[in-house]
């Protein structure tokens, strides 16, 4: 009797997939043993053996645990971090950024592609908006990068931002540890490209890149200039056809633009590309650029030293997040929030004064 394949998704959302091969008609007659089997907790030795082996679905596992929101997932997930700590900091981490639509997934396929025909391990970890009412996410960067998926060293890990500022995912630099631990030397970073707090994605990648879609030029007056400031490169995407000459122009009015702002890299000018990630043209003068920007930094020193500036951000991120966790989750706060909110809404205590009485019921008048 033919066999009929089934593919299920794990309940934690975060992409992860498992396929069975099951008899017609039998799928609801799995053994207990195989359902405990495939539910067996990993240990933190086992986590790390596979990570460090190149084990795949390991990979994604450890991704999965660190992505987790469970006290138990989050104390296992560190002491996998601490001892994949040394195998980590080998690759080129790349942040990708740009309006909706402007062709963010169709680039990073185009450009992975290349580098895994020169022989790169490359790791793409895209961030899918979430909703802010359900927090879903409908994953879908894997389905649009089909060609690239199809590369053995290729990795395409789908995770939901979760509504965090700046469209990153609150675990996205633990994946970006994990990944380099596996072994893959290229790592792009696919922002919501929401425009809030960009800085978020600047705080946790080497070379930060913007996208723009021809005609561009007329939003320049609407653009945050912190959002410039913060790319080392700005690409003018979808450069092709009807749209080259717009690209050109395009081309020329972010070029004087970028002549007043400060560059995000010291010693670093920002250059502005064509390209056209569907024909495949600027992918290689893009990619040349980058390596030379890795080069450059290295020589000045300032690669290593801004490495050491993200960690430390990273530590005092964590650190407002815990704060932050910890004061909604305070009993104290939880008995007496919603009375302060009324005597706001009635005008009875202003935002100012509510906030202080707060913050020294929760810390106690310290």
């Amino acid at each position: 009797m033919p066999k009929k394949r089934k593919t299920e998704w794990t309940p934690d959302g975060a992409g992860s997939e498992f396929t069975t091969e099951v008899m017609p008609g039998i799928e609801d007659i799995k053994s207990s043993s195989d359902k405990k089997r495939k539910k067996a907790e990993l240990s933190v030795d086992d986590y790390v053996d596979g990570v460090l082996s190149g084990n795949r679905t390991l990979l994604a596992r450890a991704i999965t645990l660190v992505e987790s929101n469970s006290l138990k997932h989050i104390a296992t997930a560190q002491e996998v971090l601490k001892k994949l700590l040394p195998a980590t900091g080998n690759s080129l981490r790349i942040g990708i950024t740009g309006s909706p639509g402007v062709g963010k997934s169709t680039f990073i396929e185009a450009l992975g592609s290349s580098l895994c025909e020169e022989g790169h391990k490359v790791a793409v970890l895209a961030i899918d908006p979430s909703s802010q009412k359900t927090r879903g996410s409908v994953l879908g960067d894997k389905t649009r990068m089909e060609d690239l998926s199809r590369y053995k060293n290729a990795f395409i890990r789908p995770s939901p931002s979760g509504g965090t500022l700046g469209g990153v995912a609150r675990k996205t630099r633990e994946s970006i540890l994990i990944c380099e631990a596996t072994g893959f030397d290229v790592i792009m970073i696919e922002t919501v490209g929401v425009g809030q707090s960009e800085v978020t994605v600047r705080s946790m990648v080497d070379f930060f890149l913007l996208m723009i879609l021809p005609g561009g030029g007329d939003e320049l007056q609407g653009i945050k200039k912190g959002v410039m400031e913060l790319a080392d490169a700005i690409v003018i995407n979808k450069s092709d056809g009807d749209n080259l000459t717009t690209a050109k122009v395009t081309k020329q009015e972010y070029e004087q633009a970028v002549h007043y702002i400060q560059p995000s890299t010291p010693g670093w000018f920002t250059k502005v590309f064509l390209a056209s990630a569907i024909n495949k043209t600027g992918i290689d003068e893009i990619w040349d650029e980058v390596k030379a920007f890795e080069a450059k930094l290295k020589e000045l020193g300032g690669f290593e030293d801004r490495r050491k500036k993200q960690t430390l951000e990273w530590m005092y991120s964590m650190i407002e997040e815990g704060l932050k966790n910890e004061f909604y989750q305070s009993k104290k706060i939880s008995e007496t929030l919603s009375e302060i909110e009324n005597k706001i809404l009635t005008a009875a205590l202003t935002p100012t004064k509510a906030a202080d009485q707060l913050l020294k019921s929760f810390f106690g008048n310290k």
